[in-house]
This record gives structure tokens, C-alpha cells and sequence, in this order.
């Protein structure tokens, strides 16, 4: 045999395996399947091998496949003869009469099918030789009896296959040393999350007050929607807080040093609304005597509020998708659109199925507002959070009127929490500033400062406010009977003072003693 070629043994001539080593190295850098499929092809064009297959184990060292084939072959399933040759650990040679009678593998019978039985199979496992692993898996080829005898024994050939082993094992380690990076950057990156997640909860935490198993998932769910682009629909009882939450979005996504705005849509008149959104030009209607730009164009870049959704017209719900749908919007009056990128935040305490089977709602508008949507829990659901927002809101109170030392005692908090509250946190907060108010300095907030539970937060019962609900039958005379009711008391608890009086009420107190005078009250 000489070095020109495999085959001139047998035949005197042969394609020459000269520079097959170099071929070989011009795969270096890519990926295992494809240095299979050009080690098959320097074979198939250099050598004339008709039929060559290169199976590779997988992770588990237990299958064998073939690239671009989903099928997979045991290694422990001898019907087939790679697993011959792997778990034996030494070429294999067979004839494939012998093969198509000895070897009843569906699969490898197919793949042999049609190939002439004279042939003969050779199938040589390929080692690693790189120390990690032990196999790579199994090459094979089929052929003439003396073109396969002579190629397996053929110095170049078996050149090409311990290098074909040796890049094959290359790649593979530089294959695993990228996938343990890129596993090692995505534990890195997960660990990053979690912690730049618990920064922005412990924010978020600073806002939204409580330790309940309810509002920890909220606060959660909060940081997961801050940190997308898609439009967060607030669903919750009246007085949850749900404003106080969408400002908790933006304060902890992207856009917190972009403008927050905020609009109550039940509270602006149906032909003020849109142009309170879009803005206007100058001249857009009687009384635009200039140019004015709505809360879409104020919040470019940040975030807009919208509370009370439910309320908002049916022809500003359409204005309103187009918007969503394409960025842009086009004021009152004006001739062009203009672009906005904003998060929109839309809350309401309707049931906003209800109002869509009524006709009273867009279904297209609800789906594409509530892409992420979010549930507040009522207070009565959060119970165990009563505690500290009730300190927090004595806190608040006392910082704003210029108190000190209201404290709260067991017995008040157990009372706060045998209420119902059907108006939320906000309910609670009106209720512990009114307590604050009927509290001494250096003093905690009595049971008994506590509104009766189920009346309205100016005395402890019904003869305090002259008359119980189902009493009154003119209401501005109750309303005045309140008022100077109030009055009163906190004149009594500052001992005349209008000064204090008129802090504790957030009254100027000119208008203090005007209602002083028109109500015909005396300071104690």
C-alpha cells in the first residue's frame, strides 16, 4: 500500500487522502454537526464511500443519534450494530446478508435498505482521547469487501479519523464551555433580577404599606409589570388605593423621571374630557384663546393615569383605542397628529364585563387596556396590614397638623380591626385622622375616639349628629346640623382656639369664623 491512496492495494488507484488533514482543519471554530457532515463529505468525495453514516452519543453517553434525524438509538439495544461496536469498544465488520438477518433494528434495517448484500458494514467507535469524555460516537460506511477492508486499515484513513476525534472532542469541550458560560451568565443575570426585584419591592414597600401575604404578591406582581411596556388595568373596591399603586408603577419602572399625570375621568365633564386628554389648538372651540396641551402630550415619555375608566364616554373609548393602537393622537381642533410613547395605567371600581354586556363599555378597548391587569384586595382581605397603615396615617397626621406624640393602644387596634371598612384604606385613613384630632398630645387614640362603627366620622353616635339616617328629612338642614356639629367639638377639643380649630379642619381661619358667625356658634 503506498501513501498516495487507500485503494492501490487492491486496484492500483485511488482518490488520494492528501490534504484531507488540511480540509479537515478549515471546520475548526464551527459546531460538531457540522464537522459530521464535512468529515461525511470529504468521505463520500475523496474516497467514493456510497454510504457513511456519523452517529454521536448524547449528554447521557446512553443514545445515539444522527443529525438532522429525530430518532434516537439505545446503546443497550443490540439489534442494531453501533451498539455492538460502542459498548464492545472496537471496529465492527459485518457483511450485510449477515446484518439483514443477525440485526433486526426498524431503523437501521431501513437504512440499509436497498444497499446490495455483498456489501460489506464497517462501523468504528470513535474515543474522545481528550480525557473528559470516552466516546464521541460511531462512524460508519459501507462498501465493496475490499474497498472497506482496505480503507479500514489505511494509514491516511486512519489519520483522518483520530483527527476527525480530535477536533470532534474539541468542539464539544468548547460547545460545553459555552453552554456552562452562557448558564453561568443566566444564573448571574436570574441572581441580578432577584435583586434588583427585591430593591424595587422594598421601594415599592415604602409606598405601599403592609406585610400580608396579599399585598406582598401585589407588590410583586407590581415590580413584573414595571418592568414591561404594557398597559396595567387596576381592578379593585373603591378606596384600595388604586392611584397610590399606579404611581408605585412608575415610580419603579423606567419612566420615573418622565411625568406622572393623573385624571379622574367620572370627575370631568363629558365635553371637557377629551380636550383635558388630547389638548387643543387655539380656536378649537369658544373660549380656546390658546394653544393648550392635554395629559397625553404632559406624559409623552412617562406615565398616565386613568381612574374611573368605566365612566369615560363611548366615543372618547373609541379615540382612546386608536390611540393605543398607534401612538399617535390629534388634539381638538388641530391638523395634524402627533407621536406619544407612554405607559398607560387605567383604574376602575366597575365590573367592566358587566358594563360591556350592557353596551356601556368597548370589549376591544377592555382587552387592549388590560393587558397586564392587577386585583387590589380590600382591606378586609389584608386585615393583619391594619396596624401599620393606621401608625402610618397617625404618623402622616401628626406631620401635617404639627402634633406630637399620638400614639395607637392595643385596644384601639383591636377595635380598627373588627371593622369591616366597605371603604378600604381610604376609609381608614378619614377615620385615624379623625381620631388624631379628638386625641391630646402625649396621649393614644381611645376606643372611644373612634367613630361609631357604620356612621360618619364626626361623633359617637347618632344623637351627636342630631339625627340617625332614617331621621333625616331635609337635608340641608342636617348638613348645617353636621357642619356645626363638627365645629364645635373641635373648638372644644383646642378649647376655643379658631387657630387650631381651623389647622385641625384645613380651614383658613377667616373662613372659620365666618361659619363661626353664620352658624351662630360661641367658643366655649
Amino acid at each position: 500500500m503506498s501513501g498516495d491512496g487507500v485503494l492501490d492495494v487492491a486496484h492500483g488507484e485511488a482518490p488520494a487522502l492528501a490534504g484531507m488533514a488540511e480540509a479537515l482543519r478549515l471546520v475548526e471554530g464551527h459546531s460538531p454537526a457540522e464537522l459530521r457532515q464535512r468529515g461525511l463529505a470529504l468521505l463520500r468525495e475523496r474516497l467514493g464511500v456510497a454510504w457513511a453514516r456519523c452517529l454521536f452519543l448524547d449528554a447521557s453517553g446512553r443514545w445515539l443519534g444522527e443529525d438532522g434525524d429525530d430518532a434516537w438509538l439505545a446503546c443497550d439495544d443490540f439489534r442494531h450494530p453501533y451498539a455492538h461496536a460502542i459498548r464492545g469498544g472496537k471496529p465492527l465488520v459485518l457483511g450485510l446478508g449477515e446484518a439483514r438477518i443477525r440485526l433486526d433494528h426498524e431503523a437501521f434495517q431501513a437504512a440499509i435498505a436497498g444497499l446490495p448484500a455483498a456489501w460489506r458494514l464497517a462501523v468504528r467507535p470513535l474515543r474522545a482521547q481528550d480525557g473528559k469524555r470516552e466516546w464521541l460516537g460511531a462512524l460508519a460506511f459501507a462498501g465493496p469487501a475490499e474497498r472497506v477492508e482496505a480503507l479500514s486499515e489505511c494509514d491516511d484513513f486512519l489519520a483522518f479519523e483520530s483527527l476527525l476525534c480530535r477536533l470532534w472532542a474539541w468542539l464539544a469541550r468548547q460547545h460545553d464551555e459555552r453552554r456552562d458560560q452562557a448558564r453561568l451568565r443566566d444564573s448571574l443575570a436570574e441572581l441580578n433580577d432577584g435583586a434588583r426585584r427585591r430593591t424595587l419591592g422594598e421601594r415599592l414597600a415604602q409606598r405601599i404599606l403592609g406585610e400580608s401575604p396579599a399585598i406582598r404578591a401585589l407588590r410583586d406582581q407590581l415590580v413584573r409589570a414595571a418592568e414591561t411596556h404594557l398597559a396595567v388595568l387596576l381592578q379593585g373596591e373603591t378606596g384600595t388605593g388604586k392611584e397610590l399603586v399606579a404611581r408605585g408603577i412608575h415610580e419603579v419602572s423606567a419612566r420615573h423621571e418622565a411625568p406622572f399625570m393623573a385624571i379622574n375621568c367620572a370627575a370631568i365633564p363629558e365635553s371637557l374630557l377629551e380636550a383635558e386628554l388630547f389638548g387643543h389648538v387655539k380656536g378649537a372651540f369658544s373660549g380656546a384663546e390658546r394653544s393648550r396641551e392635554g395629559l397625553f402630550g404632559e406624559a409623552d415619555g412617562g406615565t398616565l393615569f386613568l381612574d374611573e375608566i368605566g365612566d369615560m364616554p363611548l366615543a372618547l373609548q373609541a379615540k382612546l383605542l386608536r390611540v393605543l393602537e398607534s401612538g399617535c393622537y390629534r388634539p381638538l381642533g388641530g391638523d395634524h397628529e402627533r407621536r406619544v410613547d407612554l405607559r398607560l395605567v387605567a383604574a376602575t371600581h366597575q365590573p367592566l364585563h358587566r358594563r360591556i354586556r350592557e353596551g356601556d363599555f368597548r370589549a376591544d378597548l377592555y382587552y387592549r387596556l388590560g393587558q397586564f391587569p392587577l386585583t387590589l384586595p380590600a382591606l378586609r382581605e389584608r386585615r393583619e396590614d391594619i396596624p401599620a397603615l393606621a401608625q402610618s396615617f397617625v404618623d402622616d397626621f401628626c406631620r401635617r397638623e404639627g402634633r406630637e406624640d399620638i400614639g395607637l393602644g392595643r385596644a384601639t387596634l383591636r377595635a380598627l380591626a373588627e371593622r369591616d371598612f366597605p371603604g378600604n384604606v381610604r376609609e381608614l385613613r378619614n377615620l385615624v385622622d379623625y381620631a388624631c384630632a379628638m386625641t391630646r398630645d402625649g396621649e393614644d387614640i381611645a376606643p372611644e375616639a373612634l367613630p361609631v362603627a357604620g356612621t360618619a366620622p364626626f361623633g359617637d353616635n347618632d344623637e351627636a349628629s342630631g339625627a340617625g339616617h332614617e331621621e333625616i328629612f331635609d337635608l340641608r338642614r342636617a348638613l348645617r346640623d353636621y357642619e356645626a356639629t363638627l365645629i364645635r367639638q373641635r373648638l372644644a377639643r383646642f378649647d376655643g382656639n379658631r387657630t387650631l380649630a381651623a389647622e385641625s379642619l384645613g380651614l383658613p381661619k377667616r373662613t372659620l369664623a365666618h361659619k363661626c358667625r353664620q352658624l351662630q356658634l360661641d367658643s366655649p
